[in-house]
């Protein structure tokens, strides 16, 4: 299979089973994220993790897979998309196999990084390779809006399947349905996708940018994670954060340097992807944050076991899965700009309906319009974000084209997180149902703002900006 929608207009029909097989990979990557909220009390009883060290389980995940993204973005560009995609899928099944079989944190933790350098991997190669397959427009958009789906909702779905296999299987379970998924990914990807072209030996892998980008996004991300908890002030935030900013400061130098950069200046004069980049940081910090929140609320205030609170995550996977397919068709009817404004004021909306809702004797019934104002936001944000980061870049930069959004992403959840738990007075799984009430509640409120805040800035983007 070798010619695009772009070339054949047959392709569209063609190529309806690889968009569900790209779309099964987003669910793995968004699944992993989220899966284990709901399996930690289990995981650190099982392995014997300390309360601090516990938060790492997700953490590893999130630093590795940010700090990689934009060597995984150029490495799909220049080593080809197909090679990366199974490469990626065979790294997540074998790192899965590994982490069900854990006897011992630290392993356990190996396998998180394990996991987020697949992702990495992954990502952008998934998302390049629909981006190079199907015809900018109408087309892209509804693979993107299915592929959206997916990820989106795999960031809610993920705990309520992290509360069934909990609850059935034991903890173990979270890794090991991994195993199959992948191992069939990587095996679907090989015969389903064109082989990759023969590598373009003008073009040179830009090692110095890549080691630099990759050390200073780890280390900051890094920073990110541990500093709220454990002080900004401490030895290894300082040297992570030092260490961190002369790598980046590196990358620059190289970047403008280098004959053929890992990430070229020439993309940021597309505007679309400068816009996609910052409602990317943005949308993970709020509301790719609020699963944080809603399972400590639910788990710890109103008592909920690991399957209950699963169950509680249904409703919120199902709106934000229709949400993704919603902006894929508002985009012609009211264009991207209003898009991103709509769905980031519908995310404001529905941040804000939650609070009354969360209380030590409050129902799940009444955090339902505020769920479903959330999704719907979260599914048309979320499509739109990856329809303006690739709308205007050539196929050779769709790799790093989403190397440079999914990093914003990373970052931006990771920023995000980190300062709304410090506004909640740094709340956990100890704190007292006072205290989680009303810190949940001022993460809530801060939510709200932000995407408030957000909308008005999309509204005033130029319309050339995203069309």
């Amino acid at each position: 299979m070798t010619a695009t929608a772009a070339e054949d207009p047959a392709a569209e029909r063609r190529l309806g089973f690889p968009v569900l097989v790209l779309a099964s990979a987003q669910l793995v990557i968004s699944l992993d994220y989220s899966i284990v909220y709901v399996a930690l009390p289990d995981i650190g009883a099982g392995l014997g993790f300390s309360d601090h060290d516990l938060q790492w389980v997700v953490s590893a995940y999130v630093v590795t897979t940010g700090g990689f993204l934009l060597l995984g973005g150029r490495a799909a560009d220049l080593l080809g998309r197909r090679r990366m995609f199974v490469l990626a899928t065979a790294v997540y099944a074998l790192a899965s196999l590994v982490g069900g079989l854990a006897q011992s944190p630290w392993v356990l933790l190996a396998v998180r990084a394990a996991q987020g350098v697949g992702g990495s991997l992954l990502f952008p190669a998934t998302l390049s390779l629909i981006n190079t397959t199907y015809a900018e427009g109408p087309v892209r958009n509804r693979a993107l809006a299915l592929w959206g789906a997916a990820g989106a909702g795999g960031l809610c779905f993920g705990s309520l399947l992290g509360g069934v296999l909990v609850h059935g299987y034991g903890w173990p379970s979270v890794f090991l349905v991994n195993v199959p998924i992948a191992l069939a990914l990587a095996v679907l990807g090989r015969v389903l996708f064109a082989a990759d072209p023969p590598r373009d030996r003008t073009r040179r892998f830009d090692v110095a940018g890549a080691l630099t980008a990759t050390a200073g996004l780890t280390l900051l991300v890094l920073l990110l994670v541990y500093a709220p908890a454990a002080g900004w002030t401490r030895p290894a935030a300082l040297a992570a954060g030092t260490a961190g900013v002369l790598c980046l400061a590196a990358f620059c130098v190289i970047e403008a340097r280098a004959r053929d950069p890992l990430m070229p200046v020439r993309l940021l004069r597309h505007r679309g992807l400068v816009a996609a980049v910052a409602v990317a940081a943005l949308f993970s910090a709020t509301f790719s944050s609020l699963p944080y929140f809603l399972t400590l609320y639910f788990q710890s205030v109103r008592g909920y076991d690991a399957f209950v609170t699963g169950l509680c995550f249904l409703v919120p996977a199902v709106v934000v899965a229709a949400g993704t397919q919603v902006g894929a068709r508002a985009v012609a009817l009211l264009g991207m700009r209003r898009l991103l404004a709509g769905g980031l004021a519908l995310g404001a909306a529905g941040a804000l309906s939650l609070v009354p809702g969360v209380a030590a004797n409050g129902s799940y019934p009444a955090l339902l319009p505020g769920i479903v104002l959330m999704g719907v936001g979260q599914g048309a944000v979320w499509t739109a974000v990856w329809i303006a980061a690739a709308s205007g870049v050539p196929p050779g930069d769709q790799g790093i084209a989403s190397g440079i959004a999914s990093t914003a992403l990373q970052v931006g959840g990771a920023v995000g997180l980190a300062l709304l738990v410090a506004a909640a007075s740094g709340i956990g799984q100890e704190s007292s149902v006072p205290t989680l009430v009303d810190g949940v509640r001022t993460a809530l409120l801060l939510i709200s703002a932000a995407l408030t805040l957000g909308s008005l800035a999309a509204l005033a983007i130029r319309r050339g900006a995203t069309a």
